[in-house]
């Protein structure tokens, strides 16, 4: 399979080594700055380009990893007549490739990707959605060369899978965020709560999230509430913080 990439950040950069470490022919990568299209270029001997005009008719699928927002008139610039066209985007509906080619649909994995920070490919979720059922049954099977762990979603269903990513893993690393910033202000190690947070992940798998809050909002321990009150009385944004997620906590457990 021959692929062009258009894009060179992150996910670009992880599906372009993932798919040229299985076999795949890397054509091109576009990026408007020549230099990042050839450093991913480079890594998958294909040949770097910053002009989507001199995106050649070789490749059999084109994996278009840019923002959301810059995807609608980058579209609207790439014709490839038959070739599958693929953008990686969480919520943006797959018809916004119409204008590109009479194959299109969507290839998304809600996986957090950092360039230099390797990745089971094979354990991967790709959420796909196809034109038409042929299109994306060979979606379906050019996936399947990565990873065997293939949705089949639509577009709102991919939309609340998108929110809620942004809640398990944003919202998530902001609240680490704030846990680090109250051990720093108080010179304890934050690397002590490490292995609670891989405990509090791995419970994941266990099934309903509901049944695995504990705590003394679970509780109803309003001594230690009121404790940790005190201990946030002179930072009011956290105050607040803390305050909605008790609420939220409580509001879970009782439903």
């Amino acid at each position: 399979m021959r692929i062009t990439f258009i894009g060179s950040g992150n996910v670009a950069t992880h599906l372009a080594l993932a798919m040229y470490g299985r076999g795949h022919v890397i054509e091109q990568v576009w990026s408007r700055n020549l230099e990042h299209a050839n450093l991913l270029a480079a890594r998958v001997e294909a040949k770097p380009i910053n002009k989507l005009s001199k995106l050649t008719d070789n490749s059999n699928v084109y994996i278009i990893a840019v923002t959301d927002d810059a995807l609608p008139e980058m579209a609207k610039e790439i014709h490839v007549g038959n070739a599958l066209v693929l953008h990686t985007s969480g919520a943006t509906a797959a018809d916004v490739l119409k204008p590109c080619s009479s194959r299109y649909g969507v290839l998304w994995s809600p996986q957090t990707f950092v360039r230099d920070v390797a990745l089971e490919y094979g354990e991967l979720p790709f959420c796909i959605e196809g034109c038409d059922a042929a299109t994306e049954d060979d979606i379906a099977e050019f996936v399947g060369m990565i990873s065997s762990h293939i949705f089949r979603t639509n577009l709102d269903q991919r939309l609340y899978l998108h929110l809620s990513a942004v809640f398990v893993n944003n919202f998530t690393n902001a609240l680490y965020a704030v846990a680090q910033q109250i051990c720093r202000e108080h010179n304890v190690p934050f690397e002590i709560l490490h292995p609670l947070v891989m405990t509090t992940a791995k419970k994941l798998q266990w099934g309903d999230v509901r049944f695995q809050l504990t705590g003394p909002a679970v509780r109803n321990d309003q001594q230690t509430i009121n404790s940790h009150r005190e201990l946030l009385s002179k930072n009011p944004s956290t105050l607040a913080l803390y305050d909605s997620l008790t609420a939220l906590v409580k509001k879970i457990k009782h439903d």
